[in-house]
Formats: structure tokens, sequence, C-alpha cells
């Protein structure tokens, strides 16, 4: 297992790669140079407001064979907490605090056919599988959805070295992504293809309700989130953990995990990220609606609304219009 250790890594170029997108070129040090193969990713240590280092992980878009450049690609967000905008700041010669490669998307060599589908900036995750795939002469294609072209990153590179193995859809051409439609003539006609899935949640909870419903297994289906705007704005809601005595409130730009380690609450996790599950927290009480932003509960367990995964997960202001209030305990 490669190690969480954190080595100086100087930044060589910063590229605006598509509308809000840009694309930073790190040399590691020498001895934290390692292989990045595909799906693998970097985490990043970024100052958020108020000074505090946080870890944020961003995918290897490229890398030389050796390691010694790695190039991973951030959409500045405007509801970011602080992220995005500290990699938009970088310039060449400043100096980045990172992991070597770390991997949890591997692709899997040998499947009959690969479907390798990306929305917006998840295409970061999925760009070096579609090379690597293509250079081995698998059947694969890469269906790449987006609001216009323009902020689309590596979508003409991606056209121009994988030709007709691309399919944008683009929806300010009046060409948006059908998921039902895609995997339903995936089952018709390749039900022995395996799929890799990044992008926002909503496209994954499209993907993974389409893949159900047309009897695909399970085991096909691999995926990889770059954040969650979830489906309802992000407000402002108390949280209490009574074992602990802590009440505080979670502000727009931060999460339930964080507001409670202020506090003093000394809480495992992950990811942050929503897909490893360490940080599930039961619900005892919850007045509003529960925003689940992860990937890792289960649709039964989403409806059920009795535990969250604090490092992504919300709540907002029901329909009674009370202030919303979350009261969770330890497991």
């Amino acid at each position: 297992m490669t190690s969480r250790t954190l080595h100086d890594a100087r930044v060589v170029e910063t590229t605006d790669v598509a509308v809000g997108a840009r694309r930073v070129v790190l040399e590691p040090p020498t001895g934290a140079r390692r292989r990045a193969d595909p799906g693998t990713h970097l985490d990043v240590r970024v100052e958020v407001p108020g000074g505090r280092p946080e870890i944020r992980s961003y995918s290897v878009v490229d890398s030389t064979p050796d390691g010694s450049r790695l190039a991973i690609t951030v959409l500045r967000s405007p509801t970011s907490r602080g992220g995005s905008a500290h990699v938009h700041r970088l310039r060449p010669g400043d100096v980045l605090r990172c992991t070597a490669p770390l991997q949890n998307f591997p692709v899997r060599i040998g499947a009959q056919r690969y479907l390798l589908l990306a929305g917006g900036v998840g295409i970061t995750a999925l760009a070096a599988t579609a090379r690597t795939l293509t250079r081995l002469g698998a059947d694969v294609d890469l269906v790449y959805a987006g609001r216009s072209r323009d902020r689309m990153p590596y979508l003409q590179d991606l056209q121009a070295e994988l030709g007709d193995r691309v399919h944008p859809a683009v929806s300010e051409e009046g060409d948006r992504l059908d998921v039902d439609a895609l995997i339903a003539r995936t089952a018709r006609e390749a039900p022995g293809t395996e799929a890799y899935v990044c992008g926002p949640l909503g496209l994954l909870d499209a993907v993974t309700r389409a893949w159900r419903r047309h009897g695909l297994p399970p085991t096909a289906l691999r995926y990889e989130t770059f954040g969650s705007s979830g489906r309802h704005s992000a407000q402002a809601f108390r949280v209490q953990l009574p074992a602990l005595g802590i009440e505080t409130v979670v502000e727009p730009g931060s999460t339930v995990l964080e507001s409670l380690q202020r506090s003093g609450a000394d809480l495992m996790y992950d990811c942050l990220k929503g897909e490893c599950g360490l940080c599930v927290l039961p619900v005892r009480h919850v007045d509003g609606l529960v925003d689940h932003r992860d990937v890792y509960l289960s649709e039964q367990q989403r409806e059920a609304a009795d535990s969250l995964c604090v490092c992504v997960s919300r709540v907002a202001a029901g329909p009674q219009g009370r202030e919303p209030l979350l009261v969770l305990d330890l497991p």
C-alpha cells in the first residue's frame, strides 16, 4: 500500500484547460516519485479560509512513466470550501504538499468491453484509463457529458487521440445524455460490459438505478466521485452530539465532520468524499430534510434516514420552515 506521507512537490506549469478548470503539473521530489497508474489520485494539503490546512483528493490526469511529473486538473467551484481556490492560486515555482499516487479506482484488464462515463470534471479520473485501454486494443467507449464544450476539459485532446471512441454529450447542443437509454443499449448489445463512472452524485444515482433496472451485474459497475452538490442548496444548520456534550452550527462552507472536529470530537474518517463509509454516524433525530451526498449508503438506508456520512451529507430546512437540526449518536 502506498504511503500517505506528504511531500513537497514543485509546481512547474499551470494552464487553464476549460472554463474554470486549471491544470497543474507537479514535480515530486526524487524519493517520492511513483508511477501513476490509471485511476490514481493525489491527496493534497490545501489552505482553507481561516488558515486551516485540510486534505483534498485530485485525480492524476496524466504523468510521465517514471512519475517525475504528474498533472492534476481542478475545477474552481463557487461552492468550494477553499480547496479549489487554493489550487487555482498556485503558480510555477510554488510548492504543494501532496502524497505519492494513491489507487482507489483501478481498471481491471481483460473485460469483454468497457464503458467509461464521465460527467464534467469527472473526466480527470477516466482520461488515463481511456488512453491505456485504447493503447491495449480493448473495446472501449468513452461517453463524456457536459454543459458546453468550453467547460469540458481535454475533450478536443481526447477526440484527437481516441477518435470515434469518444462520444460527447453536450447539453447546450441539444445532446443531453440519456442515461437509461445508454444502459439499456449496453444491456441489450453488450451485457459483458464493465462500466467506470465519475461525475456528480446525480449522474452516479442515475447510472446505478439504470444498471440495476436493466439487470446488469453490480460487480461490473465501478465509480468514483469528485464531490456532490447535493439535492438541496447548502445552508446553515445545528448539529448536536449529546454523547460528547457538543452542539455547534454547520455553516454552508463547512461539513458536519469539520464542525464536530472543531468542537473537540475525535471521529473516524478517511476518504472525505462519501465513498468509504468510515465516518457514518447514527441519526437520533432530525428536523428538516436529510441531504445524503454520499455514494456509500444504500437506497434503503438513505430512505430510512437513520445514519449519515458526516464528511459530505447535510440537512436542509423542511416544509415547516423550522431551523434545521441534526442530532447524532456515536456508533
